[in-house]
């Protein structure tokens, strides 16, 4: 299982911290099981956490948006964009439960044409005010066809970083990795209002293999 580099701290720091517990136990309290068990549980949870599944991108048209991230389709609906386009535009908002992989990808080819990072709150990711309030990062593509596709991370009750690897004129292919989010969080995807979607509320979607929509351009 191939583990991400952003990652590598964490297990490190966690590793050493739950074997000093679990040595703790043992020495103090002369018994090791339960919190060995619980140690080992705790550690494989974080180990799948920061895994990097090995999949291939899939042949992508020109105006295929994929998904950016592994989870769930809380939102669909035309919202006022503030940041960015200042006009309403089509959202579409994917949950990320700790389970979930947590590596985010391009959702189409294109230009980095604008990417900014806000300090915010830490709500629960589902609630609709995370999108604006939360801390979260906001990241828009320019395809060849010239339409911009803005996708948001968000930070949620858990989640405290936000990596991107974004910056303005940078060049990403459909499906390359761009981020990650540590812990519970959610992506929010802006697209023209007159795109085509192809998820209904409630699908489970994967990271750069799923198909969330088809830009009419």
């Amino acid at each position: 299982m191939k583990i991400h580099k952003e990652g590598y701290a964490t297990l490190i720091v966690s590793f050493l911290v739950l074997c000093a517990f679990t040595f703790g136990c043992w020495y103090f309290l002369g018994g090791w099981m339960i919190a060995f068990v619980f140690s080992l549980i705790l550690y494989v949870f974080l180990l799948r956490f920061f895994r990097v599944p090995d999949r291939d991108t899939p042949s992508v048209k020109s105006n295929e948006i994929l998904s950016p991230c592994d989870g769930k389709i809380v939102v669909i609906e035309d919202v006022f964009e503030p940041e960015y386009f200042k006009e309403k535009r089509k959202q579409i908002s994917i949950f990320m439960s700790p389970n979930n992989v947590h590596v985010n990808w391009a959702p189409c080819s294109g230009k980095v044409v604008f990417s900014k990072y806000h300090p915010g709150k830490h709500l629960a990711a589902w609630n609709p005010k995370s999108s604006t309030d939360n801390e979260r990062t906001s990241i828009v593509f320019q395809t060849k066809n010239k339409v911009h596709v803005l996708v948001r991370q968000i930070a949620g009750a858990l989640a405290r970083r936000i990596v991107h690897y974004t910056a303005k004129d940078k060049t990403f292919q459909a499906g390359e990795e761009f981020g990650f989010i540590k812990l519970g969080s959610r992506v929010d995807v802006f697209l023209p209002l007159d795109t085509q979607i192809n998820v209904t509320l409630g699908d489970v979607v994967q990271g750069k293999q799923t198909t969330l929509a088809f830009l009419t351009q």
